[in-house]
């Protein structure tokens, strides 16, 4: 590359389902020539040897060995969110590529999803909405009652950055708040939101009205919700997940919802996404699927692709990556 030329960068498309906001594509511009993976494909012996940065948008493009061994001079890959589960970080590092993620620009904004969907749960929004939509509505039935949420105890698996910015916005809506992490929060963490450390995840989920999970997919938290922890959970408590849907057992979750075993369950995410039009999860009235909204604002969005054009530059001009992820 010559001097005062743009590093090339590879996206897997603009627009469209997988591809990168048109929105963006000016910001990204000032930065980098764009390379499409059609564009890639097309040419891709001497576009090959020009890329130097990918950039993920919905997990697109995939990462395989056979990319990686076709793009000689990558120097890394950002990714447009937090979780990396969809990414072999071994293999990657092992061509010396860096990877990046988005923690920073993502963590209110998932919040707020966690939030809407308890409040959207425990007030039966979307039950209602359709009821007061149905061309035969007359009155609302005395017996649809939601659930207070006030006073309430939230139990939040995962209290990394998002799990904490849940527990600031359920201390404002005047709930109980209990948490089981790893590693443990600093006590004045603890006690700027009123949350109570559960060193054991037994013990929250019996106590908890609503369990909130926020972790990232591992080998270790996948399906860390099962038959027997479902079980566990109050009859009157609502499961919302925000995190990854393979953290769920959803067999053991569908069975929970249709004998009474749980209340309610609310999902931003699923496995797969989306579900299969017939899946049983789709037909019960006590559930609340959402399409992975999580970051979906158009600030977080800009400031994700802001994050990652930060970690590009870093990683080209040989400094240190602001949000840098290694292999474990």
């Amino acid at each position: 590359m010559e001097e005062g030329e743009l590093p090339w960068l590879l996206v897997n498309e603009v627009g469209g389902i997988r591809g990168i906001l048109h929105s963006h594509v000016p910001f990204l511009k000032k930065h980098f020539h764009l390379i499409t993976m059609k564009e890639f494909l097309e040419n891709r012996k001497d576009v090959g040897k020009m890329v130097q940065a990918i950039y993920l948008w919905w997990h697109k493009p995939v990462i395989d060995k056979e990319l990686l061994q076709s793009l000689p001079n990558l120097k890394v890959i950002a990714n447009s969110g937090v979780g990396m589960d969809h990414l072999d970080l071994k293999l990657i590092a092992s061509f010396g590529v860096k990877m990046a993620n988005a923690p920073r620009a993502v963590s209110s904004t998932t919040a707020d999803t966690g939030m809407a969907l308890l409040l959207a749960s425990a007030r039966r929004l979307v039950e209602v909405h359709n009821i007061s939509i149905s061309p035969s509505m007359d009155y609302c039935e005395a017996d649809i009652l939601g659930v207070k949420v006030a006073g309430a105890t939230l139990g939040i698996i995962g209290m990394g950055r998002i799990g904490y910015k849940i527990a600031v916005r359920a201390k404002a809506f005047e709930m109980n708040i209990l948490y089981h992490n790893r590693t443990r929060r600093k006590v004045h963490e603890e006690q700027a939101v009123g949350a109570t450390y559960c060193k054991k995840i037994d013990s929250l989920l019996q106590q908890a009205d609503f369990v909130m999970l926020v972790v990232s997919l591992t080998p270790q938290t996948h399906k860390l919700i099962g038959k027997r922890e479902l079980e566990l959970m109050k009859p009157t408590a609502t499961l919302i997940n925000i995190s990854r849907g393979a953290v769920v057992d959803q067999e053991a979750l569908v069975a929970a919802l249709q004998t009474g075993v749980i209340r309610a369950a609310a999902l931003d995410v699923t496995s797969p996404e989306p579900l299969p039009r017939d899946h049983a999860l789709l037909k019960l009235k006590n559930v609340i699927i959402t399409p992975h909204l999580g970051i979906k604002t158009d600030k977080a969005t800009y400031m994700i692709t802001e994050e990652a054009v930060e970690n590009i530059l870093a990683a080209l001009n040989g400094l240190p990556l602001p949000s840098e992820v290694l292999p474990s």
